[in-house]
């Protein structure tokens, strides 16, 4: 869906450059745009790769472990069941670690091998599990204590004070996660209260046919 909304632009830009005899303009910004992706593109590269890294030699060194160890107060409240049953618990947290260096690069193969875990143990795998909702919201809306990504969109772009955006990154981020959570949480358990006062009256409707 997102490449034929980005080819419907494309298309339309087009369409008006040429209208408005734009040509050259148009070309000179289509040679000038993929210089720019290049260069900006090797610069996420070499972000991602230097934090993937770091990443990995954590988790060789047992730091990632620690970190579920002291993460795990907070994240069973939100993923009861998947720190209940010790499944996918290591990559929510490693996940969450890697959100909140701001690499969501880097952290997205850990999201998914977290779902994969979490759908091992989903009673109803057509429809995903709380911990499931949780994890996909808190991967949108997390905490972003070094954000790496936007710094190095914003030293490629020419900025000369790409932290000044540190602050304002720690305010905007814990809200939206704060509200993501909390929402998560009271919509999930009102959700499963209907699902067991719809089960228990479906029960009692057969017992009455009986």
């Amino acid at each position: 869906m997102l490449g034929k909304i980005f080819g419907i632009i494309c298309i339309v830009s087009v369409f008006f450059g040429i209208a408005c005899g734009n040509t050259g303009q148009l070309g000179s910004a289509v040679i000038d745009g993929a210089s720019s992706a290049v260069t900006l593109t090797l610069a996420l590269l070499g972000m991602m790769c230097l934090w993937s890294g770091i990443l990995n030699v954590l988790k060789e060194a047992g730091a990632i472990k620690k970190l579920t160890v002291l993460m795990t107060p907070i994240l069973k409240f939100f993923f009861p069941d998947a720190y209940k049953s010790g499944v996918g618990s290591e990559e929510i947290a490693a996940n969450v670690a890697a959100n909140l260096l701001g690499v969501g690069n880097a952290a997205t193969p850990l999201a998914l091998s977290a779902m994969k875990k979490l759908q091992l143990q989903n009673p109803t795998p057509e429809i995903a599990s709380r911990d499931m909702i949780t994890l996909a919201v808190l991967n949108t809306s997390s905490v972003s204590l070094i954000p790496s990504t936007v710094i190095t969109l914003l030293r490629s772009s020419g900025s000369e004070n790409p932290f000044d955006i540190i602050i304002p990154i720690w305010i905007t981020s814990f809200t939206c996660a704060a509200m993501a959570l909390i929402l998560c949480r009271a919509l999930g358990s009102a959700t499963r209260v209907r699902t067991i006062r719809s089960k228990d009256y479906k029960s009692l409707k057969t017992q009455a046919r009986q």
